[in-house]
């Protein structure tokens, strides 16, 4: 069966035929393409077309689709069992290399999914402190968490919904919003509930609403206002974590908060999460602390045998590479939409980079809004008959992976300067 045949028999079974809103294209219109089968940098569609994917499973995949080392060490430990529901050997090792490579984590938990992590770790927060407020920022997305999915980026901001029905007012009353790279605005905020919050949760780089990047001091603000109010700060890494550095934006940016948030990388492709920070935070978990947090399949042999293979893989030369190549990709649009005349900012930190039609540079999630996302539609349709995938959404991130080698990397290259000729 071809996409187009598999997606109408999927909407009969299936909420809107996809089990994540933004696979659907609502923002970007047309029809998903079904995934066959994946090798290194290329998707192969169910309609037999190759694919080079600039998504990479939305983040997970920094090895490429189906790394070989991954692999094997998936088999392996499938040869073993797929869920034994009692603590294994792995989860050891998983927790020593998270441990031993992020200097802000003494103590980690493994669990399914990001969603888990950021929500645990919230829970976490509230009963080491005592205090029920949480602080977050305007469109920064943070998992489908019912208290965080408010003024939220990602697929909730794609479908135009940035709040979600089935989230009652009392819950997201507890979560004061504030706007991302705004100096004076946190401040007022503390200076209002400092004494009640327990926790600004932040991607230090928000990645789901496009990437922004923070201003010069912003992140050290952050860390010197929770400090002085007795609050956490808790990095939510599970899009940057162990992809933009082995310790993620605080390692690049020299911050130590106190909790921290991981997934996609450390999951190898399978489903993971983790939330980890000071030891004497960690030890409010039960079964040492009053704070209940648990899952079936935490720690899942099949998931850590991924992970510990994904991270072993990683070090300074690879994240050096990776770097270059995001630099090289973002400079030659750059280029060609100066040429063109065509208003294109592209925010980039190592592999990861967002395409915003913009003549201004993006700073605030305002900002992001005020981008051509139509225009962004037609630069996304025109890049798929180039050969080239892009995340269905103006207000999501491109990934890069290590195999993106530089022939794929110039092929690329190539077919978006080529989109951008034909959607202008």
């Amino acid at each position: 069966m071809n996409s187009d045949e598999l997606f109408q028999r999927a909407r009969q079974t299936i909420p809107g035929g996809v089990n994540s809103p933004v696979r659907a294209f609502r923002s970007v219109g047309g029809t998903p393409f079904f995934t066959e089968s994946a090798r290194g940098a290329i998707l192969t569609t169910a309609d037999g077309k190759d694919l080079i994917d600039f998504v990479c499973t939305w983040g997970p995949a920094i090895h490429g689709h189906n790394d070989p080392d991954i692999r094997a060490a998936v088999a392996e430990a499938l040869d073993k069992g797929t869920s034994f529901g009692t603590p294994g050997p792995l989860e050891v090792e998983i927790a020593e290399a998270v441990v031993s490579r992020v200097d802000s984590v003494e103590k980690v938990r493994m669990c399914n999914s990001g969603t888990e992590a950021t929500m645990s770790a919230i829970r976490l927060a509230r009963g080491y402190t005592g205090r029920d407020k949480i602080v977050k920022f305007i469109g920064c997305y943070h998992g489908h968490v019912d208290s965080l999915l408010v003024q939220a980026g990602s697929g909730a901001l794609t479908l135009g919904k940035p709040d979600s029905a089935g989230v009652p007012a009392s819950f997201a009353a507890e979560t004061l919003l504030c706007a991302y790279n705004n100096f004076e605005a946190i401040t007022e905020l503390f200076s209002k509930y400092g004494d009640q919050i327990a926790a600004i949760i932040v991607e230090p780089y928000p990645a789901n609403c496009g990437l922004i990047l923070p201003l010069e001091g912003y992140l050290a603000h952050l860390r010197k206002i929770t400090q002085e109010h007795g609050s956490l700060l808790i990095f939510d890494e599970v899009m940057t974590g162990f992809r933009l550095a082995m310790g993620g934006v605080q390692e690049r940016e020299g911050i130590t908060p106190d909790l921290s948030a991981f997934g996609k990388v450390i999951g190898g492709g399978l489903p993971v999460g983790a939330f980890g920070g000071r030891a004497e935070i960690m030890d409010y978990l039960a079964p040492d602390g009053p704070v209940y947090q648990a899952g079936t399949l935490s720690g899942n042999p099949l998931a850590m045998a991924a992970g510990l293979a994904a991270l072993k893989k990683l070090d300074s030369g690879v994240f050096q590479n990776l770097e270059a190549a995001g630099a090289k990709i973002s400079e030659a649009l750059r280029s060609e939409a100066k040429r063109q005349g065509i208003p294109l900012t592209i925010n980039q930190a190592g592999s990861m980079f967002a395409l915003f039609f913009n003549p201004d540079p993006v700073r605030s999630f305002d900002d992001v809004q005020k981008s051509d996302t139509e225009r962004f539609s037609r630069f996304f349709h025109a890049a798929m008959k180039e050969g080239v995938y892009l995340p269905p959404s103006a207000y999501e991130t491109c990934f890069l992976s290590t195999a993106h080698d530089e022939d794929t990397l110039d092929r690329a290259i190539e077919s978006l300067v080529a989109a951008l000729r034909t959607s202008a």
